[in-house]
């Protein structure tokens, strides 16, 4: 099978390829295209590739290219992950909303919005390159802000375009991880948007096992989320948020936090990235190692503004939760793949289609709820519906969703103020117009989308 990475050269693939390099399944990946803009970046992935499947003699074949017509030609899968505008316009997605004391950040709030304006356009071209040369790919999309990429790509694929967070996922784990139990045996109720969700039952035999980790101050005490929300306000909501609603929850502390630390999750990426592809390309043996040390220290600070760290000085990794089984995006696409190619069957937590599945919401509005996957497809399971707090915040951010991508195909600048000046995060339409008009500014890929 032919699995093509768009955004080869970014630091998510040799996950990806990690968990390919130890697949025994069959059929399995055997030639893997690599697509880049920047060749620098495709060099240093490949080495880096290269010394990973050093003890692996059936190693997946490497194809880099910048061509992409060549890189989807006859693809069974394709991995997205694009950086249009580079981590340069990932600080402007944050510092123009900064400037403003509104919230800058790279998938929620107007930063998203900037980053799939630009976006959008890239990854529907991609979408029609996929359809006219690899019509039977499935696309498992990782491109942020996932949950508008993924829709907007749907309108060229269906639903063989599906959008990947390990987010979910990862939380279902970790409460089962501490009540004892079997992650794998486990069954989670989710619903939401992409980073805009809630963990709301995690059934066990049969047995719905979230009170018990609610009811335990130790326990939920531990988790991230109960650091980042505090257990008397995760109890009061009888679920567990997406980390994400930490930017909605408390808007002000974290634009305060932001803002105080004097250096963005942008500005940081910006620096240690580009001192690792300088490292990386002058280096010979050992930049696999190089890799690893880095994305240590990318880790660290991940949303360092919820957990009481900068990007500095990120929270001390001993008091960080780890789980060493976490494969992270690379295991729930390797996941799909695998339910799909040799049908075994799988639930997952993904961005897919809705099709009535929350009824408050258009049935192609893209959603993130547990998905069965098997040899026919993706089918979103049935789900009870959310509370009104609940469809109310993914409402609102469902059209603010649907203008920007109308703004991002149309080039409309009054699509794009709707989008802004409709979000729960920006307070004022006057603000929204400063917005856009510091987007088109500041960001020339922005500025070539926003043209009437």
């Amino acid at each position: 099978m032919k699995l093509c990475i768009l955004g080869g050269g970014g630091f998510r693939t040799p996950y990806v390829y990690q968990a390919l390099l130890r697949d025994t399944g069959s059929p399995r990946v055997d030639e893997v295209a690599l697509y880049d803009v920047d060749e620098v970046r495709l060099h240093a992935m490949v080495a880096i590739l290269t010394e990973l499947a050093a003890d692996f003699p059936d190693a997946p074949v490497l194809k880099p290219t910048t061509d992409l017509h060549r890189a989807v030609e006859g693809s069974d899968y394709v991995f997205a992950a694009l950086r249009v505008g580079g981590l340069e316009g990932r600080r402007c997605d944050e510092h123009v909303a900064l400037d403003l004391n509104v919230l800058g950040q790279e998938t929620t709030g107007p930063g998203g919005l900037a980053y799939a304006i630009r976006t959008v356009p890239v990854m529907v071209e991609a979408a029609k390159v996929i359809r006219d040369l690899a019509p039977n790919a499935y696309v498992m999309n990782f491109t942020n802000p996932a949950g508008i990429i993924t829709e907007a790509m749907q309108s060229v694929l269906g639903d063989r375009v599906l959008g990947i967070c390990d987010t979910p996922s990862g939380l279902g784990r970790r409460v089962a991880g501490m009540l004892g139990l079997d992650h794998t045996r486990v069954q989670m109720d989710y619903v939401g948007l992409n980073h805009l969700g809630w963990m709301r039952r995690v059934m066990y035999d049969g047995r719905d096992v979230l009170p018990e980790l609610m009811a335990d101050d130790d326990r939920l005490g531990s988790m991230e989320e109960g650091h980042v929300f505090g257990l008397d306000w995760i109890r009061s909501l009888g679920a567990i948020p997406n980390e994400y609603l930490f930017y909605y929850y408390f808007n002000r502390d974290a634009v305060r936090s932001i803002v105080g630390s004097g250096k963005t999750r942008g500005d940081f990426l910006a620096e240690s990235q580009s001192a690792f592809y300088d490292r990386a390309s002058a280096a010979g043996n050992g930049v696999a190692e190089l890799w690893r040390e880095t994305v240590e220290r990318r880790s660290a600070s991940y949303m360092a503004e919820a957990k009481g760290g900068t990007q500095d000085e990120p929270l001390d990794p001993k008091e960080r939760e780890t789980d060493p089984s976490h494969q992270g995006y690379a295991g729930v696409a390797l996941g799909v793949m695998a339910a799909i190619s040799r049908n075994e069957r799988q639930t997952m937590i993904l961005n897919v289609r809705n099709n009535g599945t929350i009824a408050g919401l258009p049935r192609d509005a893209v959603v993130e709820v547990p998905t069965m996957v098997d040899a026919n497809g993706v089918h979103p399971m049935t789900t009870d519906q959310p509370d009104l707090h609940q469809i109310g915040l993914m409402s609102q951010v469902k059209a603010v969703e649907r203008h920007t991508i109308q703004a991002a195909l149309t080039g409309s600048k009054d699509e794009a103020l709707k989008a802004f000046a409709l979000h729960p995060l920006v307070d004022s339409v006057s603000v929204a117009r400063d917005l856009v008009r510091g987007y088109v500014d500041r960001i020339p890929e922005v500025a070539a989308v926003l043209t009437r």
